[in-house]
């Protein structure tokens, strides 16, 4: 077995003087924020495929990571140097929660059956490291896109024996993730969509999708899963179209099929921006449908057009989508995943801490300036001020027909003069909580 991390120290917070590129800045696990600890907040995560399985490959070029788990070999000796050697860099960075595909952690056998034991194989594995480690298991996923039997699809696609396989794949992940402790279940429909709309039928596409989603849910309570059951929102790539186009879209799609009381979201946000949107939208609208779950905290580049996963690094991007987030109660089982990656030239050990410990800093700082805005209420007194007229025209909302506020107008000569929407003013009232 290989010791790939054997040169880097554990990490430990020395404070934002610190010249040590090795240690954090602001995250300091320990420290009360709104009642919790900043730990307890934020709930990191590393994600497993992009930290131990992504090869540093692009369109363009192949593989840039030589790591040792990836050599020529026996597949599921490799899966298990993989896994040490995640444990360790999970133990030296001090994250607390961990997330994964199934495929990530294990090799897939020439069928069903043999893929099945081989995921057993390497989740007792799992098993064992959690019951001496201070990592849990944040989310679990099934991988339902790379495969080429999913090139048309898993859930929605045409051919049914796809649909059953990928069925029974879920069942699986779902019962290894509740048998190590996972505290939420995730898919994401990366392959749930179209290339053209020539050779698809949209509805018939649909309900095959949203009667997939309700034998997981109904599997769920079942075996007691006590976690959410979690989708991600994604407009595209690799599909032209996916039907989980953004949080507005599956929260329609969750209505129509009766499921909107079993999932909630998992919001990532390089997928908000290639949806169009801003990242404190999707909460925004997550949270006033009840919706939000979970986040993949990332960053996208807003020059091109696909997903870069990059890691987040912007403290002003990330104020106001943590202000809603923690100003409603932050996390029940949910958290924040770190689902990025290096860049394809970061090719050493540490450039794999240098991302994750810039990230957890990022966050934290991000976390400190909310607490000072919460605590302040500057922001949320104008939002209450811009609307508190509302409160003495409540009878608009429920018992008012069109008729008879056609003719309050009248009766009351209403000829409204605009208010201004500050929108500079609060710009810079929310600059100025960050440090």
């Amino acid at each position: 077995m290989s010791d790939y991390f054997k040169d880097i120290p554990s990490i430990k917070f020395e404070g934002k003087d610190s010249k040590n590129p090795l240690a954090f800045k602001y995250y300091q696990s320990d420290r009360k924020i709104l009642g919790k600890t900043l730990e307890e907040h934020l709930r990191m995560a590393v994600c497993y495929w992009h930290t131990f399985n992504w090869p540093g490959g692009d369109p363009f070029g192949g593989q840039t990571f030589l790591r040792p788990w990836m050599e020529s070999g026996d597949k599921l000796e490799q899966a298990k140097d993989k896994l040490n050697n995640a444990f360790t860099f999970f133990e030296k960075l001090g994250i607390p929660f961990f997330c994964f595909h199934d495929v990530d952690v294990a090799p897939e056998g020439d069928n069903f059956s043999e893929t099945e034991k081989l995921q057993k194989t390497i989740v007792d594995e799992i098993s064992k490291k959690l019951e001496t480690s201070k990592v849990k298991l944040l989310w679990g996923t099934a991988n339902l896109f790379s495969h080429r039997r999913y090139m048309s699809g898993a859930a929605t696609n045409p051919d049914p024996e796809v649909f059953q396989y990928a069925a029974a794949q879920v069942k699986t992940c779902l019962e290894n993730t509740q048998f190590l402790g996972g505290q939420n279940y995730v898919l994401w429909g990366g392959r749930e969509g179209y290339e053209t709309i020539l050779n698809t039928n949209m509805k018939q596409e649909y309900d095959q999708l949203g009667r997939f989603l309700n034998m997981v849910a109904e599997h769920k309570h079942k075996i007691g899963f006590k976690g959410l059951l979690l989708i991600e929102p994604k407009p595209h790539e690799p599909t032209k179209h996916q039907y989980d186009f953004d949080s507005a879209n599956v929260f329609a799609f969750l209505q129509k099929y009766g499921l909107e009381k079993e999932f909630k979201l998992n919001i990532e946000q390089n997928h908000a921006i290639l949806a169009k949107h801003s990242f404190e939208h999707e909460i925004a609208y997550a949270l006033s449908n009840n919706i939000l779950g979970s986040i993949d905290i990332n960053r996208g580049d807003y020059l091109v057009g696909w997903d870069t996963d990059q890691f987040p690094n912007n403290v002003e991007e990330l104020v106001l989508p943590f202000y809603y987030i923690f100003k409603n109660g932050g996390f029940s089982s949910g958290g924040l995943n770190m689902d990025a990656k290096i860049r394809r030239q970061s090719i050493d050990p540490e450039d794999l801490f240098y991302a994750h410990i810039g990230s957890m800093d990022t966050c934290a700082r991000t976390l400190i300036a909310v607490e000072k805005m919460i605590n302040d209420g500057s922001y949320e007194f104008f939002l209450k001020q811009r609307y508190e007229s509302w409160n003495d025209n409540s009878e608009l909302m429920n018992k008012l027909s069109l008729e008879d506020i056609h003719n309050k107008v009248i009766k009351e000569n209403i000829n409204p003069d605009p208010k201004s929407g500050r929108q500079e003013y609060l710009e810079n009232l929310i600059n100025s909580f960050v440090e």
